[in-house]
């Protein structure tokens, strides 16, 4: 189906079982879940949610088919590509167009994080082989430039100019006044490209900004606060934009606290809490949470609003 990166766009985890294999029954009940949610327009697989760097080749391309068979065209699929290694991103998007993507989500390589900002020549080539691989439309991952792996402005608006496949930004910049810059440049390019904001501490201020939609893990777990914020802001109606922003921000404390690498498996804790997960096994450099987190989880939750009876219940705004 034609993609337009537009709107609310959650990001799947990844279930495993006991034996840290991926488990399809949880994963396709978590695919059906979301795609239930009334107002989402597509879903990602293969991100940082689905714990994408301990997913072997196959197992990226098996989650692919499984939330293609699962979603049976209801929604566009977008698939991460997430690799350092410039050739193996030049196959898995081909792997991907071939079992059912619609979009892809370019990660930077990781190589680039040692001064590839200074040399733009390396990011085209990587970029240049995914491109030449398929002819799905890309969504280019930007990271905070302080990190080494964002793309420098000027770099972003040259790629974006030179490569017409790229129709989207999914902007974790984490810097507001070069967010804006994104957004105002990015729109007023010949070839527009749209925006989707990644900044869920702090969306509400994202959004107003301008921003095109939001891709998010988050929205694994509250993909209808996240759509219901969204079409808050396209109606200019700030009032009921806060009053979601509201709700949301117990989740804000919930699932991005330090350190930042448990925010997935924190909310696949939050899924074992309202019933939607049977357990919550991630695959190790990570590890399970202590109890007492677990327990601060679901404190949050309850102060959201979030049961097990409203958890994916469209919101009233």
């Amino acid at each position: 189906m034609q993609f337009d990166p537009t709107g609310v766009i959650p990001a799947c985890l990844m279930p495993f079982d006991s034996d840290l294999e991926i488990d399809e029954p949880a994963y396709r009940r978590h695919l059906s879940d979301l795609a239930g949610v009334e107002g989402i327009t597509a879903i990602t697989v293969n991100g940082h949610a689905a714990e994408v760097h301990a997913l072997s080749f196959a197992e990226q391309q098996r989650g692919i088919e499984i939330a293609h068979d699962e979603l049976a065209g209801k929604l566009p699929l977008v698939a991460g590509i997430h690799t350092g290694n410039t050739r193996e991103a030049a196959s898995l998007a081909k792997m991907a167009s071939a079992a059912g993507a619609a979009a892809l989500l370019v990660f930077p390589s990781e190589v680039l994080t040692l001064g590839g900002q200074q040399k733009p020549e390396c990011a085209r080539a990587h970029l240049n082989a995914i491109a030449e691989s398929t002819e799905l439309p890309l969504i280019l991952f930007q990271y905070p430039i302080s990190g080494g792996l964002g793309y420098p402005l000027d770099n972003l608006l040259q790629l974006c100019s030179e490569f017409p496949s790229i129709r989207a930004i999914k902007d974790w910049c984490n810097d507001p006044a070069l967010h804006e810059r994104h957004i105002r440049e990015l729109h007023a390019l010949d070839r527009p490209v749209k925006v989707l904001s990644t900044h869920s501490m702090w969306l509400l201020s994202s959004l107003v900004l301008g921003c095109d939609g939001l891709l998010s893990g988050a929205g694994s777990v509250i993909a209808n606060l996240q759509v219901a914020l969204f079409q808050a802001v396209q109606r200019n109606d700030l009032q009921a934009a806060r009053s979601i922003n509201d709700r949301i921000y117990p989740t804000v404390r919930a699932f991005y606290s330090d350190p930042l690498l448990d925010m997935h498996n924190r909310m696949k804790e939050a899924l074992v809490l309202l019933g939607r997960l049977d357990a919550a096994h991630v695959r190790p450099p990570l590890m399970k949470l202590k109890p007492s987190e677990t327990e601060r989880i679901g404190s949050l939750l309850a102060e959201a609003g979030i049961t097990p009876s409203t958890i994916y219940q469209n919101e009233i705004s």
